[in-house]
Formats: structure tokens, sequence, C-alpha cells
């Protein structure tokens, strides 16, 4: 380029453009995570209700402690009552099983529980129950992981800058024990980091982790957390909104109800005095809280929701009594409207006589018109279907006849054989014959054979037009000498109006669920509405049939 300063300056004009259009992509992906969270629990509770389904009576006691300990991990940021009772169950099998170490894995698990519900004093009586020295080497870090979340949880009730120094100290006692190049090794030396206000590497750091944390790991709405506390003591306004949006959607997405970015996201929209979305998500982070019986996060968003609430209520009676103004000056027009069409009403009373009778001829006339076009169309649709219908009547008369006499054929030559086998008493041969399925699978091989080529015959586009049904990825694709496999089998026959999966079933030979499975996998599979689906299956190549 001839001008490079130019360029530089376009380029640095167009920058606040791309950003915001990359930030507006975020809060309206954050929106639609709000829109569907319910929907995020439900996979949650499915999932937790399928894995429940495994749980076997004849399991040893090891096996069904890490069948509680897995619905522990899961109800744990989901909701803090089912999680206690499945650690409560495994303290009493680490007492059956006199193991030491499952028990106290279960009693520090406990502990965290107890603080973050809110049973401080349970909390602390468990600790001081627990002597370091007893635990296992591999236990220490859930020892310092259980102290300072309970002196993080008991802060939020009461902070005093013991407890800011006793977080301090455990998380340093963590960080001595935690291999350094493991995740939360790093999350917590980030932290460390942030606690002492040394800003200047952690943002890179988090940067980098970033990159490398796929959106679905539960650290990635932490990382995302701590980036936009990072931005919160910068004083980095957009920043700091949109890592904590990114967090929220995260925790969103993976039905996380003990999270703190829906808080501080609503205090950044109050802060910018988008009080509505504030109070929104605000009633979110409420909802989240009181669901999973973090008492802790209640406590904290209950005064943060008092104060937006307040603002909320003030700004909707504002618009109450804006809406009382509208709603006067739109009557006071109204009645103006209303006197202003009488008065045409009574002028034009005579024409409209004579322009009501020219308008219910013109009417009527429309739709005979109408009526006409919907019949011709009706028709024409009928004599295409039963033109269509007489071909393949036709196609598969013929065949069905050469398809019978083939196989009478094969019925007399099998009676003979088996007649030479009876006269020479050859029972054992006869026996061998009929016990054998060969014959059978070589007709139903022949029978589905003849019936891809049939059908590919009177719809030799199918495939391709099944697969334009289809997204991309999952385009099914036939291996070599295949005519038609099995999932476009289903299908053809659907094309040909045999709908019910009893009779599919039954033609394939395959159960009734494997039908069924089949045709859900296509429907998800879908490029189309899977409503529309096999509607759509049903008119591929009805306009390009050879009648």
């Amino acid at each position: 380029m001839k001008n490079p300063v130019l360029f530089l300056f376009i380029v640095l004009l167009n920058f606040p453009l791309y950003a915001s259009e990359s930030t507006g992509d975020i809060f309206k992906e954050l929106n639609e995570a709000l829109k569907n969270k319910q929907h995020y629990v439900k996979l949650k509770e499915e999932r937790i209700l399928n894995f429940k389904k495994i749980k076997s009576e004849n399991w040893t006691k090891e096996q069904e402690y890490n069948y509680n300990k897995t619905l522990y991990l899961e109800y744990q940021k989901f909701n803090s009552d089912s999680a206690i009772h499945y650690v409560k169950k495994n303290l009493k099998l680490g007492e059956e099983l006199q193991n030491t170490k499952l028990f106290n894995l279960a009693q520090l698990q406990l502990v965290t529980l107890y603080s973050s519900s809110g049973k401080y004093r349970e909390s602390e009586a468990l600790l001081k129950s627990i002597r370091k020295q007893d635990l296992a080497s591999d236990l220490l870090p859930n020892y310092y992981i259980a102290y300072r979340e309970f002196f993080e949880h008991y802060a939020a009730n009461s902070f005093n800058e013991e407890y800011r120094r006793q977080i301090i100290k455990y998380r340093d006692s963590l960080l001595t024990i935690l291999n350094p190049k493991s995740l939360d090794y790093k999350i917590n030396s980030i932290q460390q980091d942030i606690f002492h206000k040394k800003f200047n590497n952690t943002q890179k750091q988090l940067q980098d982790l970033l990159e490398v944390t796929p959106e679905d790991n539960p650290q990635y709405a932490m990382i995302t957390y701590l980036l936009g506390k990072i931005y919160e003591a910068t004083n980095n306004l957009e920043l700091r909104k949109k890592y904590y949006a990114l967090s929220a959607t995260s925790d969103l997405k993976n039905a996380n109800k003990d999270n703190a970015s829906l808080q501080e996201l609503a205090l950044v929209f109050y802060e910018i005095g988008d009080v509505d979305m504030a109070y929104k998500l605000t009633q979110s982070a409420i909802e989240d809280a009181l669901y999973c019986n973090v008492q802790f996060r209640t406590l904290l968003m209950s005064e943060v929701y008092s104060i937006i609430n307040t603002v909320y209520l003030e700004r909707e009676a504002q618009r109450k009594s804006e809406l009382q103004i509208y709603l006067l000056c739109i009557s006071l027009l109204s009645l103006f409207l209303i006197v202003a069409v009488i008065y045409v009403y009574i002028q034009m009373k005579k024409v409209s006589r004579i322009r009501s009778e020219l308008y219910e001829t013109t009417q009527k006339l429309a739709e005979l018109n109408k009526d006409i076009t919907e019949t011709n169309k009706q028709l024409q649709d009928k004599n295409s279907q039963l033109s269509e219908s007489n071909h393949v009547k036709e196609e598969y008369i013929a065949h069905f006849f050469s398809l019978c006499s083939a196989y009478i054929n094969k019925l007399e030559n099998y009676r003979i054989i088996l007649n030479k086998k009876a006269t020479a008493k050859q029972f054992d041969e006869i026996y061998k014959i009929l016990k054998s399925t060969t014959l059978v699978d070589n007709e139903l091989e022949e029978l589905y054979k003849n019936f891809d080529i049939i059908f590919l015959n009177l719809y030799p586009t199918f495939v391709k037009d099944f697969n334009a049904l289809l997204i991309p990825e999952e385009q099914i694709v036939l291996k070599q000498n295949e005519l038609l496999n099995t999932e476009l089998r289903i299908f053809a026959l659907i094309r040909l109006g045999i709908t019910d999966s009893v009779k599919i079933a039954a033609f394939l030979r395959y159960s009734l669920s494997t039908i069924y499975n089949y045709r859900t996998r296509a429907r998800n599979k879908a490029a189309v509405s899977r409503n529309d689906f096999e509607e759509m299956v049903m008119k591929i190549g009805s306009l390009a049939l050879k009648i």
C-alpha cells in the first residue's frame, strides 16, 4: 500500500466496531443460555438419572463407594443437599470397610458442603476432628482446600482480615503439594497473585490457559471469572463485562448452580445503568443459589438484590406513570378520531351502499375464482398421485409375477432334492438341509437386492435426494457394489407409503426398537426441520418420476 499511515488509521478506526460485534455475539449467547437455563438443568438431571440406573445389588462396598462419589461430584455444584446425602452414605461405607482413607475423604468433602450451605459449626467441628498427620499424602490437597473454602464461605457472612490471612495461608500450603504443571496449581497460583494484587503476569497466564481450555470444561468458567476480576481491579469495564459474561454462560450451560459470575455481571449492568438486565441476572443468580442451597451465595446476592430491586421497582413505577400519561393522550386522540370517523361515515353513507353491493359481488367472484383454482390444484395433485401410484403398481406387479414364478421354481427344485434324499433314505442329509438357514439367508439377500433394484429403477435419484436432506457431515456413503443400506431401505419403504414401524421391522427382520432408533437418528441428522423430515422423504422423486 502506498500510504501505510492511512491504512493504519483505517484499521484503528474500525477496531472498536469489530470488538463490539464480538462482544455482541457473547451477550447474545448469554441471553440464549438464560432463556434455555431449564433445558441445561434437565439435561444434567437426565444424565444423573441415567447414571443412577446402573446401580447393582451385587456391587461390593468399594464399588458402591465410588458410585456415591461420582454422584457427589455431579451434585456438588448442582444440589448440595443431594451431594451431602451421598457423602454421608460414603462416611458409613468408610466405617464399615474400616478404611481410614475413604472415611477421611468423605469427611473432607462433607466439610466443604456444610460450609457452603451455611452449617459453619458442623463444618468447623468436622475440620477440627480430622488430624492432618493421619491423612494419606494424596488427601492433603483436599484438606487444604476444605480449610480454604471454609474461610471463604465464612468470610461471606462476616468478613475480617483474619479470614483473609487464613485463606492465603491454606492456599500457600496447597500450592506446596500440587503438581506445578497441573491446571489446579496454575489457577490457585493465579488466585494467590490476585489476592496480592499482582496483575502484571496473571492476565497473560489466564489468557494462555483460556486458549487451551475447552468451553465445556468447568474450569473455563473459573478462568474467565478470574479475568473478569483482574479487569475489575484495573477498571477496564468492557473487558470486565465480557469475561464475566463468558463465565456466566459457561456456568449456565454446565448447570452450575454455585456460581459468582451472574452476581458480578449484574453489578456491572447496574453500574452502567441497565437496570433491566441487572435485575434479570440477579433473579437468575438467586434462583440458582436457592436451588443449590448455597447459603453464602444467597447472603451475597441478597445485598445486591435489595439494591437492584429497589431501583428496578422505581424504574417500573416511573414507566407505569409514563404509560398512564401515554394512555391519556391516546384516549384523547381516540376520542377526536371517533368524532372524525362518525362525520366521514355520515358523508359517505350514500356512496357506501353502492360500493358495498359492488364489493360483495367482487368478493363472491374472487371467492369463486379461488375455489376453482384450489379445486384445479387439488385435481392436479390427485392426478399426479394417481399417475405415480399407477406407475408404481405396474412396475411392482410385473416384478411380483416374475419373483413368484422364480420362487415357485425354487420350491419345486427344493422339493425334488428332498424327495431324492427321502427316496435314498438319506435322512441325515435331509435334517442337515432343513436345519441350515443358508437358503433363507440367500433368499433374503436376493429379496433385498431385488427390492433395491426395483426401488432405484422407480426413484433413481433417491440416495442423492435423501442425502440432500441430511447435514453434510452425516450424509450416507454407500460401500462398493452396495445399492441401498439398512437405513436407506427403511426410508425407501416410507417413500412407498409403508410408515408403520412394525411392518418395516417385519420386512427387514429387525426389532421394532432398532427401526425406531434408525428413524430417530435420521431425524436428528436432518438439515431440515425434524418434524418435516419424513414428509419430505415422501416427496422424493415425485416430480422427476417418469410415468
